[in-house]
């Protein structure tokens, strides 16, 4: 099935495989869907200049395509690829960063980074009865035990099938476990990157490793 050109340009939504955060809109031609199937990178078509350009071939901040899906009026794609950098020429992630509106939660989308940027912030700064700046002074070894302790925790909460308290004992484990990286100079960005490279592999169906790709 190919994309109806017959009106014209056709918008094409760029998306990232792995975050699935909309990266950008732009517009392709004929052509330009062409090259980006024959390359592999994603081309469009400027309605300014008038004229095909190749996302980052001048910045550097290509757009390896994963995946192209066709709407059901053939008429918009939707394109997954992996960035090599951003997709906004003001050097944000996404074009796409200027929020106008919200629904109103009562809990922070990014607690996790939020989490983390604390204990990382413990390792520098003392704060009096903090926990956190205790296991640094205990170091490795107490805080293994803490996250053996806590997995063990989450094991007893599933198999006694209660959610409330497999929710309590895995965000202690996720805790124990930003400060065991932090104490070792692991980053979540680095855990993110592994996750990325295993999701990424094909063709290996052995171990737990590979399991991953089938997510």
């Amino acid at each position: 099935m190919k994309p109806d050109f017959s009106k014209g340009l056709i918008p094409a939504i760029v998306t990232d495989y792995y975050s699935k955060d909309v990266l950008m809109l732009a517009y392709m031609n004929e052509e330009a869907y062409e090259k980006t199937l024959e390359t592999k990178q994603t081309w469009f078509y400027s309605r300014s200049r008038d004229e095909l350009w190749n996302k980052g071939a001048t910045s550097g901040n290509t757009q390896e395509v994963q995946s192209i899906d066709l709407d059901c009026d053939q008429d918009t794609l939707l394109i997954q690829v992996i960035p090599a950098g951003p997709a906004c020429h003001t050097g944000e992630v996404s074009c796409f960063f200027n929020r106008v509106a919200e629904k109103e939660t009562n809990f922070d989308t990014s607690i996790i980074e939020n989490v983390v940027q604390e204990v990382e912030q413990r390792k520098t700064e003392r704060i009096e009865n903090s926990y956190t700046n205790y296991l640094y002074d205990k170091g490795v070894d107490k805080i293994g035990k803490k996250v053996i302790e806590e997995a063990g925790e989450v094991v007893i909460a599933a198999k006694n099938n209660d959610s409330e308290e497999l929710t309590n004992e895995v965000s202690d484990l996720l805790y124990h476990t930003f400060v065991m990286m932090a104490n070792q100079g692991v980053t979540l960005e680095d855990v993110k990157q592994e996750l990325s490279n295993r999701f990424a592999k094909k063709g290996n169906s052995k171990g737990d490793r590979a399991a991953i790709q089938k997510w």
